[in-house]
């Protein structure tokens, strides 16, 4: 099979989009079909491997490191024209998923696209423009655009009843988790990285790997962690990742007079997550905006148990109690989830161990790149038979 992948995030950008169309793509390389990208340029990385074709970008003006593109090549244009396609696959609703939809038209091959983000969580990031304005106009566009598609993809069951609820009138939505790249996270080294930062064998070590940012409800997690350190003077927070929010969760932290128990790592390179999490003892995420969270699929990889706020995507993924407790978005009880792992190892070590056998049988890049493969070849059929 011959696909073609827009996406408007992608490596070197670490994030989920990324993460995910790279493990999806490594995959289906591996089964045998060919797959090309179509992503922004970043910076001056360049790309060892063939069939990753990159249109221009601008740096965008936030703290993030990331990369807007913009969605015109007369030069990919060429090469698009030229290439055999059996099915394009977007990954946004806008910008390259504009392009995705004009070449599925002019190809007479179908579109698929994955609903990766709860779009209108994501308005602060156009600070000329009200949220409340942005984040309809979002949702707005992004549900015109699937309806427009041949199938829509949720990487979790509970999305598709917040789609419904925003109005998508699609009958043809799959769920395909994005599945952990068994190759990029085996053999975890967690003692490296508490070598690194000195961190004794005897510590308790919360920790998370996130954007930094409001819609992954950072400051509501740095206010429920820094209660815990202050009750818990042996535990150590690793904090991973970057974002416009850090200066205000160091506050947070230096207020509660606990920051010494607190470190922030700033980026954290691909390859070196699988040793954050490893470090880690609990792991601990508040994000409420997420439809999967394809970190907590890496951790759950990793073996080690999880306090998650219980909404969207991320309860889906928690069973409570069998591979992590999952909690309302209420500070008094995320910090009793994270004290009842603290204080009970033998548990601890047992949530983990369900939480690596489950992600083995289900969240593997290869079992959940076998879904994918089926929705392709569903599509591809009933867009014959129009």
């Amino acid at each position: 099979m011959k696909i073609a992948i827009f996406t408007n995030n992608y490596l070197p950008n670490p994030y989920g989009v990324s993460t995910s169309v790279e493990g999806f793509r490594q995959s289906l390389l591996n089964m045998g079909h060919t797959v090309y990208i179509f992503a922004p340029e970043w910076g001056d990385n360049t790309d060892d491997e063939e069939n990753i074709f990159r249109y221009p970008s601008v740096k965008a003006p936030t703290k993030i490191d990331f990369s807007i593109v913009i969605p015109y090549s007369k030069k990919i244009d060429k090469i698009i024209k030229s290439l055999d396609i059996d099915i394009i696959h977007a990954q946004h609703p806008n910008l390259l998923g504009s392009v995705a939809n004009k070449w599925s038209i002019k190809k007479e091959v179908p579109l698929i696209f994955t609903w990766h983000s709860l779009y209108d969580r994501y308005a602060h990031y156009t600070p000329i423009i009200p949220e409340k304005i942005s984040g309809h106009w979002a949702m707005k566009e992004a549900i015109g655009f699937a309806n427009d598609c041949d199938n829509v993809i949720v990487p979790t069951n509970s999305i598709i009843d917040v789609l419904k609820k925003t109005g998508i009138e699609h009958k043809r939505i799959s769920v395909v988790p994005s599945g952990v790249e068994e190759k990029l996270f085996a053999l975890p080294d967690g003692k490296k990285i508490r070598q690194k930062y000195k961190i004794a064998d005897d510590k308790i070590v919360l920790g998370t790997v996130s954007r930094l940012a409001e819609e992954k409800n950072v400051l509501f997690l740095a206010e429920a962690v820094a209660e815990v350190l202050e009750k818990n003077k042996n535990t150590i927070f690793i904090c991973g990742g970057e974002g416009d929010l850090s200066d205000e969760m160091k506050e947070i932290f230096q207020n509660k007079k606990v920051d010494s128990q607190v470190i922030f790592t700033g980026k954290i390179e691909r390859e070196d997550v699988k040793n954050y999490l490893d470090a880690f003892d609990i792991f601990v995420y508040a994000s409420t905006s997420e439809t999967q969270g394809t970190i907590v699929t890496e951790n759950m990889y990793t073996g080690k148990p999880i306090v998650a706020v219980n909404k969207n995507g991320v309860g889906d993924l928690i069973e409570n109690n069998i591979n992590g407790l999952s909690t309302k978005e209420n500070k008094k009880d995320f910090i009793k989830a994270v004290q009842e792992l603290i204080d009970d190892k033998d548990k601890r070590l047992k949530i983990g161990t369900t939480a690596k056998k489950i992600a083995q049988e289900k969240y593997t890049t290869t079992a959940c790149t076998e879904n994918l493969l089926s929705v392709y070849e569903k599509v591809i059929e009933n867009y014959k038979l129009k």
